[in-house]
């Protein structure tokens, strides 16, 4: 098993089903294999999700209801005993966007900064062209995963060889990483 100093996470379309804007915890929910994936990887290495929630910005999802969703993300975690270090959000308009918004590299050097991590020893799981040029852009291994967005992403970026794993899910890459 490959030892990270931090494996970053996407939450829609990699941890749990991306059917749009959610803005209830009714309607959040892990993939069956998730937790699973999880707890295989979490013997050694710890994690931090990093996620766009354009939503916020949008009018689409209240704050009070992302951070109800992230109790229950930390909670889960908790019960389970998975290393969570943080979940990091972005809530910038795509169309007025900082560097904190993914492909930029603001929520991953705060994570840096604030948990002392290489960024050359980390990996980005995701399932959009955005998370696979962050990690790129700073040097980390990059797993793109076929949920959510992830099979139109492969066949925008063409070239699997761009990315460190290309994986049918986050429990099929991270099997494959603990071989």
């Amino acid at each position: 098993m490959k030892k990270y100093d931090c494996i970053f996470l996407d939450r829609d379309g990699t941890l749990n089903p991306d059917s749009g804007y959610i803005n209830n915890i009714a309607d959040f929910n892990f993939y069956s294999f998730t937790i699973p994936a999880l707890k295989l990887m979490s013997k050694i290495n710890k994690f931090c999700i990093v996620t766009n929630q354009s939503g916020v910005e949008r009018g689409l999802v209240s704050v009070e209801n992302l951070f109800t969703i992230n109790k229950f993300i930390i909670k889960e975690f908790s019960n389970h005993k998975i290393p969570l270090i943080d979940i990091l959000m972005c809530y910038d308009h795509p169309d007025n966007a900082s560097d904190r918004r993914k492909p930029g590299p603001g929520m991953f050097i705060e994570a840096k900064t604030k948990y002392n991590l290489r960024l050359s020893n980390c990996l980005m799981v995701g399932d959009s062209i955005v998370d696979i040029q962050a990690g790129k852009d700073l040097g980390m291994e990059t797993m793109l995963v076929l949920t959510g967005k992830g099979q139109k992403t492969l066949d925008i970026i063409g070239n699997p060889k761009m990315v460190s794993y290309v994986v049918k899910n986050i429990y099929e890459g991270f099997k494959l990483i603990c071989q």
